[in-house]
């Protein structure tokens, strides 16, 4: 397997003088995940004045940390050429337009033609960061952006930048119902009681909030603009779905199929036909790890959004 060595030296600053080990291990190594330090510490491949230590020992400050620590791979996973759209590459980050019907990460039932898979083929050496650098998933079905980290100092920041909300990400839906306005949605989501491939809303499940507005109002459908404060799985979907509007074509969260009376037949082709549920990653918006600059992408919806979309006006203004 492939394997990098790091080799490094510094002394604790005294201002840090009462901190956890790990505590001040994470200042002093941020391209390094507080995990990743502890399980070093543990190891014994970050001593202090050459001594090994536990996470949990405090420091007085003037100390010489040193660590010679190996980065592993972090998986078996195979590389294979796998097609998808890069909008932005540098050192630090790799954003992608994801196509839809293309499963993220390898897992039972879909363990190649990922694209941690196609990540490997591109980048080699992101075997090195856990999930290939992969740190927020899009479904098999949803379409749009998604960011990447090529480094550790990435990850460590991505990771940050998603838990402390201050990565934006918007999404364009077409759900079932004519909406009146937006709203927020505040309900905990948690994997269904019964149905365990699915999520519900569940009072023991996680805080999820989502947000959206109102961008078409259609006579029996709406078009909306949704932004994620949290990122539960299948998130969106199974909070329209809690609203009573569910995404147009999730089969999963929308049940069986409801045609409303009246429909054109063309409509009711491309509804009936539509392979996917119509939810799209637009937006992406965080701050470079390196540089402190932020930075956004906006990518257009794909081509059956798009023609669901047209096929709703013409239908309305029949």
């Amino acid at each position: 397997m492939s394997e990098t060595c790091i080799r490094q030296q510094l002394r604790i600053p005294i201002e840090l003088a009462g901190l956890r080990l790990d505590q001040a291990a994470a200042q002093l190594f941020p391209d390094h995940s507080r995990a990743r330090l502890q399980g070093w510490i543990s190891d014994g491949q970050l001593t202090v004045n050459q001594r090994r230590m536990r996470p949990r020992d405090r420091v007085v400050g003037g100390e010489e940390l040193s660590l010679d620590a190996v980065l592993e791979a972090q998986g078996d996973w195979q590389a294979q050429p796998i097609d998808f759209r890069v909008l932005f590459e540098d050192d630090d980050l790799l954003v992608i337009d994801k196509p839809a019907g293309l499963v993220v990460h390898p897992a039972a039932g879909n363990w190649e033609g990922t694209l941690l898979n196609g990540l490997l083929h591109r980048i080699p050496q992101l075997i090195q960061l856990p999930r290939a650098g992969i740190v927020h998933r899009l479904d098999k079905e949803t379409s749009g952006l998604m960011v990447v980290a090529k480094s550790l100092r990435a990850h460590t920041s991505l990771v940050g930048q998603l838990q402390n909300r201050s990565m934006g990400r918007d999404y364009e839906a077409v759900a079932e119902g004519a909406m009146i306005a937006g709203g927020t949605v505040d309900r905990p989501i948690g994997r269904h009681p019964r149905q365990r491939t699915r999520m519900a809303v569940v009072a023991t499940g996680k805080p999820a909030v989502t947000h959206y507005r109102l961008l078409h109002r259609f006579r029996h459908y709406s078009h909306l603009r949704l932004s994620l404060e949290t990122g539960r799985t299948h998130q969106i979907r199974v909070h329209m779905a809690e609203l009573h509007h569910p995404l147009v074509g999730d089969r999963d969260y929308g049940g069986r199929l409801r045609l409303p009376a009246g429909l054109a037949p063309a409509l009711i082709e491309v509804i009936r036909a539509f392979p996917r549920q119509a939810l799209h990653a637009k937006a992406l918006r965080l701050i470079h790890p390196h540089s402190g600059e932020t930075l956004q992408w906006e990518v257009p919806l794909p081509a059956d959004m798009q023609q669901l979309l047209e096929q709703l006006a013409q239908h309305d203004a029949a």
